[in-house]
C-alpha cells in the first residue's frame, strides 16, 4: 500500500488513499503505523480519495487509534495531496468531514501549492454542542479544577472540542501534565483539546496545544482557530491575528461578515513510500 508522510506546522500523518475502507480496520493500522520507534511515525493517520457526493472525503485517525471529527492541519495536507495527485482540478473544492463540509483553496505560485487557505465554517459555542456539561449560551470564562490547581477556560468547538486557557508567560506551561488532566475532564463528556494561549498584542497571539488522542503536538489547525474565537470572545484580540505555534505560524481570521473562520498556512510533503504490511 503506497502512503505519502505529509506535515502542517509539524503536525504530522500518513496519509493513504482508499475510497473504500473499514475504520476499525485503521484505527487499529493508526496505531502501529504512527509508533515513532516501531512504524512510520505520525501524530494521525489520515484516509482519502474521491468523494461520490462531493469532491474528497478525509478521515482521520489519531496515534491512539481515536477518530476525532476534524483536524485543521490534517485538511490542508488533504488539500494539497487531492491537487498533486490529480483527485481534484480546481483550487477551491468540497472536503467531506465528520464534522461537515470544509472548503480548502489551494494558493499555487510557479506551479506549487505554497499555501493552503481554508473556510472552517462558524466557530459553535453552545455548551451542548461542542459538548460541554455546562447550561447557558457559551462556555466563555468558566473555571475548573484539574492538576491540583484551578484553571478559567473557553470551550469552542471548530467540529471538535476545545479548552482555550490564556496564560501568561506560555514558557512556564507544563503542557503534557495540565494537558492530560483536562482532556479527560468530566465537564468535557466527549474530552477536548486543550489550548494555552498567550497574548503578546492583539494581533499576535503564541499558543502551544494538548491533543485530544494524540498528546503534545506541534501544530493544531482547530485549535488555533478556537483560540482566537476564544480570544474576540474575552476581549484580547483582534479578529484577524497571526497564531504563533511550536511548528510555525498561522492566519486565523474571523470574519464579521459570515461568522465564518478563516485558516491559511502551510502543508508540506516530507515523503513517499510503500507499506509492506
Amino acid at each position: 500500500m503506497q502512503f505519502v508522510k505529509m506535515h502542517g506546522l509539524g503536525n504530522d500523518f500518513i496519509v493513504i488513499e482508499d475510497e473504500s475502507f473499514d475504520p476499525e480496520h485503521y484505527a487499529e493500522l493508526a496505531v502501529k503505523w504512527c509508533d515513532r520507534h516501531f512504524g512510520i511515525g505520525g501524530d494521525g493517520l489520515i484516509v482519502t480519495g474521491c468523494d461520490p457526493e462531493y469532491d474528497v472525503f478525509m478521515r482521520i485517525f489519531n496515534s491512539d487509534g481515536t477518530e476525532p471529527e476534524m483536524c485543521g492541519n490534517g485538511i490542508r495536507c488533504v488539500a494539497r495531496y487531492a491537487w498533486e495527485k490529480g483527485l481534484v482540478s480546481k483550487k477551491s473544492f468540497a472536503v467531506r468531514t465528520l464534522a461537515g463540509i470544509i472548503y480548502p483553496e489551494v494558493i499555487i505560485e510557479d506551479g506549487r501549492v505554497v499555501l493552503v487557505k481554508v473556510n472552517m465554517g462558524e466557530p459553535i459555542l453552545t455548551p451542548a454542542r461542542i459538548p460541554v456539561d455546562l447550561t447557558g449560551d457559551a462556555a466563555i470564562g468558566q473555571k475548573l479544577v484539574a492538576a491540583d490547581r484551578e484553571f478559567v477556560y473557553s470551550a469552542v468547538s471548530m467540529g471538535n472540542p476545545h479548552c482555550v486557557i490564556f496564560v501568561d508567560d506560555i514558557n512556564e506551561v507544563p503542557v503534557a501534565r495540565w494537558g492530560a488532566a483536562i482532556e479527560r475532564h468530566p465537564v468535557f463528556p466527549s474530552k477536548t483539546n486543550v489550548e494555552f494561549v498567550q497574548v503578546l498584542e492583539p494581533g499576535r497571539l503564541r499558543m502551544k496545544v494538548w491533543e485530544r488522542g494524540a498528546g503534545e503536538t506541534l501544530a493544531c489547525g482547530t485549535g488555533a482557530c478556537a483560540s482566537l474565537v476564544a480570544a474576540v470572545l474575552n476581549g484580547q484580540a483582534d479578529r484577524k491575528a497571526i497564531l504563533h505555534l511550536d511548528g510555525g505560524d498561522l492566519i486565523i481570521e474571523w470574519s464579521k461578515k459570515d461568522n465564518h473562520v478563516f485558516m491559511s498556512g502551510p502543508a508540506a510533503t516530507a515523503f513517499e513510500g510503500q507499506i509492506q504490511d
